[in-house]
């Protein structure tokens, strides 16, 4: 199917809501059956039924298509938030005395379930080096049922290769997942490379207006029936018909958007690579980047985010540049209209905490829509504080 089809036309049925352009916010939660057969049909095959809204609502479902189709899977489910996509999938695939493997610096909270949730109902983990194919096997255990990749992550924006991944998984006769949230489906479609669960913070790129908190998880009809009628109906980490919507909405310009943030990617991280106060820029893009072939191999692009290293071992100066910057917002996520910037100088001497492990000259940016040169400027001007 095409990209466009998809993105404007699949899963709406507009005959059914009066031919409009948009479709409608069902904003029930409950929904009536006329007889006794008609509710007991629905309820023997719940997953495919408009019962409760806790299980199927008509304008999330028509988000489910789409974004299953962008990922070329079977079928998917949408979630509340990212953190509650990858708990799912996480969860739908481990049992008392499995084994995860996991790649180093995934997302906090994939992080967290794996260090603080699981071990609590017997569920055991190991971080691997995403980048050496020969540490991820050696990892595997007989008890292991899940290779949770996350490529390229979201900090260092390190790549595993996806389908000397999915070999290694399926010759153990386990489950492989990733957190596709970096790519955007436009960028990486990890099934096409035999990767089984492909997992999104929607809030990101496929929302893409900084409004909606969502999740997705893509897979089989197998894997996601199984998830639907546990962790997602036991759980109830539904996302509102209203937010369904405003993904919708959102998915409209996914294309444009991620062009977009990849083009003038592109050009601010040339212009850093080649800046006197940069140490090192983080974008598997670029043609310096030692995953660069990789990239080319398994990415038709790369969007908006990148990290560099200062070339400075002051902590002060750290921070200067930031204070210096001017049109980049200094928040946690990214995907949205706006540019943003991450210095990992903030996660330093934070009140009852501990200092990150990064370096303190670590800085993520995202690059949105605006002027790729308007914001190469603000860039000059603030390293030259360094």
């Amino acid at each position: 199917m095409h990209l466009s089809d998809i993105l404007f036309h699949h899963g709406e049925n507009r005959k059914e809501y009066y031919n409009s352009v948009s479709p409608p916010i069902i904003q029930s939660s409950n929904f009536v059956f006329e007889n006794l057969a008609d509710f007991r049909k629905a309820f023997g095959e719940e997953m495919e039924s408009v019962i409760y809204t806790r299980g199927n609502n008509p304008t999330v479902s028509i988000l489910r298509k789409k974004i299953a189709k962008l990922e070329k899977a079977e079928d998917c489910l949408v979630f509340g938030s990212g953190a509650s996509a990858n708990a799912m999938a996480i969860l739908s695939q481990v049992h008392h005395g499995a084994h995860v493997v996991c790649v180093n610096n995934a997302y906090s909270w994939t992080y967290n379930i794996l260090t603080q949730y699981l071990p609590k109902f017997g569920v055991s983990h190991t971080f691997v080096d995403g980048t050496n194919l020969e540490e991820i096997e050696a990892a595997i255990q007989p008890n292991t049922t899940l290779l949770f990749l996350e490529s390229p992550t979201s900090i260092v924006l390190e790549l595993q290769d996806l389908k000397a991944c999915a070999a290694i998984a399926k010759k153990h006769g386990i489950v492989t997942a990733i957190d596709n949230s970096y790519a955007s489906p436009i960028f990486q479609r990890p099934i096409e490379h035999g990767i089984d669960i492909v997992i999104h913070s929607g809030t990101k790129y496929l929302n893409g207006h900084s409004d909606v908190i969502v999740g997705v998880v893509c897979s089989s009809k197998e894997i996601i029936k199984k998830m639907f009628y546990a962790e997602f109906m036991t759980l109830g980490a539904i996302i509102s018909p209203n937010d369904a919507m405003l993904v919708i909405r959102g998915l409209r310009t996914l294309e444009l958007r991620m062009k977009r943030c990849h083009e003038s990617a592109m050009e601010v991280t040339s212009y850093l690579e080649n800046h006197p106060k940069v140490e090192k820029v983080n974008y598997p893009f670029s043609p310096n980047s030692p995953q660069f072939d990789l990239a080319k191999k398994q990415m038709d692009g790369a969007g908006g985010l990148f990290s560099l290293h200062l070339k400075t071992d002051s902590f002060e100066k750290a921070e200067l540049f930031f204070h210096q910057l001017e049109r980049f917002s200094l928040a946690v996520s990214w995907g949205g209209h706006e540019s943003l910037v991450l210095p990992f100088c903030a996660f330093y001497n934070v009140p009852g905490k501990e200092n990150t492990n990064l370096p303190f000259n670590l800085v993520r940016f995202y690059i949105g829509l605006e002027d790729p040169k308007w914001l190469i400027e603000d860039l000059k001007q603030a390293l030259e504080v360094i």
